[in-house]
């Protein structure tokens, strides 16, 4: 799921009840005082090791990392960089220098010998974007840059195949705020010189798109694949529609996830053709082992408790963010971190709460629908109620109301095979891992400590997955977006993952949205007591007291909205011990965990 890279949160929460307005100097730490730690079969475990922290919050200062050498090269959407990190002593990172260019910095890759690209998006994201490419080894930014090429719109990831041939854009090319400018959705698929750290020419970038699978095109889009939403213009095509999300290769074929869609896109790299496209299908939450908590009022109206169970009718969309891949017995599998995402642009806006679908127009959901489930109103607040859906699915023309419901996202992660068998998915373990780890912060927000504030939308929302191998095992680490924290599976069988571990590097007594309300109101009542009544200068107070708060607090709150996770196995470690590297949006920070 994109994020966007200009916002910031200051909604009102409950936080401290007052906090001091002034401004302290950020602490490197290695961990919050109490991380949170729930061991599975105890194979192995997480340990923070260091920080680097960048004081921003909410802002993506800290999002793609991609470990080199004794490097870790970080993407700050809102500087537009890519900044440089020393962790040859993984417990003491230092920022060396950044790479910044036109636009916002999105991703980033490095091949082995030190060519890396850097993917931005254009100043006007419905534009086409352009790689970077640069030196990993060089000593500044200037000697750094080595020149670039211009991509599809929005390049949202970047990687670059194994045997470093290729470079892989995943051009998302989402609309703009209003709706009216929607580019076409597409891969790059930039030719590397194989030997040599220097940029690609203009001549060696190639697009695949969709136009073959639109009216009239060589190729049928499978049933399923979503393909919907109102646009001002005559024609809404395949191509504006699916929106490349995230990349994996394995050898010369790029497995794309279409997230929005539902979908995964299978890219020939020799001839930058989309050869397939699968639609991924949906998990039955009736299924025992496949529930959720689809209510922050459960189970009485103002009331909320752990209540993880099944419901007939009610299905998940897997909807895709991150992908990755490994090979078992001579057979590569697909890894997806299924966190969901809506279409939301302009006046469409996709999500809808069950118990609006009948007020907001869209019909009501059948009786039998409750009657399946045993309850007088599978509306209710306590049921379903509260819970967003698609509009868009479910609907009975005959019966005149919603036999079925479609949420965003399935809240766990699955393995593929690279013909699109589902062969593997977590189920509802993620929610009851998270439930037992930290109870009184069940599906808690990023930027806010609550309990369940995102149960009736995607609960933890697993955002990313790496992929690493450590004594002949096979991991996947996962990342989740909203609650924090990496779980560990162990998927060496890829039909039967096995929970391992659970860190979270998050101290919940400090929640930063409540820091910065309570400490813009404090200004703001201090400004009234003064006499000032000038608005820019009280909100000029507010910014003031904000940033104070947060320079303050934000050390202590620890990491906050996982987003990209790099598995650096021991050989390339600087300290001989296999290391992930995290980068988290949210808190703005980069951590390094070792893997005992």
């Amino acid at each position: 799921m994109r994020t966007s890279h200009r916002r910031r949160t200051v909604a009102a929460t409950a936080g401290l009840a007052a906090c001091a307005l002034v401004a302290a100097p950020l602490a490197a730490s290695a961990a919050v005082d109490n991380p949170v730690v729930y061991p599975g079969t105890g194979a192995l475990e997480l340990t923070p090791l260091g920080t680097h922290e960048t004081g921003v919050f909410d802002e993506s200062a800290a999002e793609i990392v991609q470990p080199w050498g004794d490097r870790l090269f970080v993407v700050d959407a809102l500087a537009g960089a890519v900044t440089v990190l020393d962790y040859a002593d993984p417990e003491s990172i230092v920022e060396e220098f950044v790479i910044s260019s036109d636009g916002v910095a999105n991703s980033v890759a490095i091949r082995e010998d030190g060519l890396g690209v850097i993917a931005f998006e254009d100043e006007v994201r419905t534009d086409p974007g352009h790689l970077v490419f640069f030196d990993a080894s060089a000593a500044d930014a200037a000697s750094a840059y080595l020149g670039e090429v211009t991509v599809g719109a929005l390049p949202d990831m970047v990687t670059i195949t194994d045997d470093g041939s290729y470079a892989v854009v995943a051009n998302e090319g989402e609309p703009d705020d209003d709706y009216e400018i929607d580019p076409e959705g597409s891969i790059s698929v930039v030719k590397l010189h194989p030997t040599k750290v220097r940029a690609s020419a203009q001549g060696l970038v190639r697009t695949a798109d969709f136009h073959a699978f639109e009216e009239g095109g060589r190729k049928d889009l499978p049933a399923g694949v979503r393909i919907f939403g109102e646009f001002p213009h005559d024609d809404y095509p395949v191509s504006r529609n699916l929106e490349p999300e995230y990349i994996t290769t394995d050898g010369s074929t790029a497995y794309v996830t279409l997230q929005e869609a539902n979908a995964i896109a299978v890219v020939n790299l020799k001839n930058a053709k989309v050869d397939d496209v699968w639609a991924l299908g949906v998990k039955d939450h009736s299924v025992a082992g496949l529930g959720l908590d689809p209510s922050d009022r459960d189970p009485e109206e103002d009331a909320s408790t752990i209540d993880i169970r099944t419901y007939e009718g009610l299905y998940g969309m897997y909807m895709p963010d991150a992908i990755d891949s490994y090979t078992v017995g001579g057979q590569t599998y697909l890894v997806t971190a299924n966190e969901g995402d809506a279409r939301e642009w302009g006046d469409y806006e996709e999500p809808v709460r069950v118990k609006d679908l009948e007020d907001d127009g869209f019909g009501p959901v059948c009786a039998s629908l409750s009657a399946a489930n045993g309850v007088d109103d599978i509306t209710d607040d306590a049921e379903l109620g509260r819970l967003n859906v698609t509009f868009e699915l479910g609907f009975d023309e005959t019966a005149g109301c919603y036999t079925e419901l479609y949420a965003f996202g399935s809240r766990s992660f699955s393995i593929w095979t690279t013909d699109g068998e589902l062969v593997f998915d977590s189920g509802e373990s993620f929610e009851q891992i998270t439930a037992a780890a930290a109870p009184e912060f069940f599906n808690s927000n990023h930027s806010e400590s609550n309990f369940e504030g995102r149960s009736e939308d995607k609960g933890p929302e697993p955002e990313s997955v790496a992929i690493g191998e450590i004594d002949g095992s096979i991991y996947a680490f996962i990342g989740f977006e909203r609650v924090g924290g990496i779980a560990v599976f162990d998927i060496t069988d890829p039909t039967a993952g096995e929970f391992v571990t659970y860190i979270n590097n998050r101290d919940f007594s400090v929640s930063m949205e409540g820091v910065v309300e309570d400490a813009e109101d404090l200004a703001e009542a201090q400004a009234e007591a003064d006499g000032i009544t000038d608005d820019d200068v009280i909100d000029g107070l507010k910014d003031e007291a904000a940033a104070a708060a947060i320079a303050q607090y934000l050390p202590q709150a620890g990491d906050l909205g996982p987003e990209g996770i790099a598995f650096i196995p021991a050989a390339d470690s600087p300290n001989g011990q296999p290391l992930i590297a995290v980068g988290n949006e949210v808190s703005g920070t980069t951590t390094v965990f070792a893997i005992d």
